[in-house]
């Protein structure tokens, strides 16, 4: 756990918008050493001169965290410039919808690529590094979050390919969890499992290269696009407020951090079933309204 932030670095993807911005926002107020790594050049022309600005020192890549040469070139600008980090925010996220068997090859590429491999290359390349440094240093502390999704605890119908992405996630870092704690105490880890929040995640596409257009897309992308948007729009909860969760689980060493811990219920519910041995419980118990909706737009002519 980090209890001193002041003077620490702080790698942070997707931090051009969202829980990565939020989170160099207050990574900035904290004095630390930021290092912001996103794909679109305008967001991130536009957080690193904001950081600046906030008198702290910066690095900005543009980076697409699915290429492990881009990201192996990242670990060592860090490395030069800051010498190992102190937090790790593997946080660099797209999405897509419909149903499972019509996604393209390309777009179980493109989500799995930034979703999952992006998260990989940030634990491969970082925790080496980390424990490095940990070896050399006993007060040295490190912290580990990446970003899943509820997406990685339930599986709603309509965007497999999301909720593949994020599963897998959730089990990297579980399992990353329990291999820190057999090496060190030094380093911790968090999964953060955000719900509908407001980030820029449904324009995802504008960085996606060769996006298919509108026209492509067959009726239940489109359908999911739409419902996603919606959901997110409407979220409650801002993606400020979950940046503070997540630094508040660094602080006190917590592994889950949750947007929304009233969908748990719908995670409980799974869950049974599974223990249990029942087929999969329905997605839409709580608001049977959208399903019966999504049922009918699919089906009909």
């Amino acid at each position: 756990m980090i209890q001193d932030f002041h003077g620490k670095t702080a790698v942070l993807t997707g931090a051009g918008s969202g829980f990565g911005l939020e989170c160099a926002r207050i990574g900035a107020a904290r004095g630390m050493n930021l290092v912001l790594v996103d794909v679109q050049q305008d967001a991130l022309d536009a957080a690193e001169a904001e950081m600046k600005a906030l008198g702290v020192e910066v690095l900005a890549r543009k980076v697409d965290v699915a290429d492990a040469a881009q990201m192996e070139a990242l670990a060592a600008a860090v490395q030069a410039r800051f010498g190992a980090p102190h937090f790790v925010f593997n946080n660099a996220g797209v999405g897509a919808g419909g149903l499972v068997w019509e996604n393209s090859v390309a777009d179980w590429e493109w989500v799995l690529g930034v979703d999952l491999w992006g998260v990989i290359h940030g634990v491969r390349l970082f925790t080496p590094m980390m424990l490095a440094a940990a070896a050399q240093d006993p007060s040295y502390r490190g912290h580990i979050t990446n970003t899943a999704s509820m997406a990685g605890l339930l599986t709603p119908p309509n965007m497999g390919i999301y909720n593949a992405a994020k599963a897998a996630v959730v089990s990297l870092t579980e399992t990353m969890y329990q291999d820190l704690a057999l090496v060190t105490d030094q380093i911790g880890a968090s999964l953060l499992c955000p719900y509908f929040v407001p980030t820029g995640i449904t324009r995802s596409e504008r960085n996606r290269p060769n996006a298919p257009a509108e026209s492509e897309l067959t009726k239940s992308q489109l359908i999911g696009q739409a419902m996603s948007n919606k959901a997110v729009s409407s979220g409650k909860i801002s993606a400020a407020e979950v940046a503070h969760k997540v630094f508040a689980a660094i602080s006190d060493n917590q592994f889950y951090v949750y947007s929304h811990p009233k969908a748990l219920g719908n995670v409980r519910a799974r869950m049974e079933s599974i223990v249990e041995g029942k087929n999969p419980s329905d997605p839409f118990l709580e608001r049977p309204d959208i399903g019966e909706k999504l049922r009918a737009q699919l089906r009909e002519a």
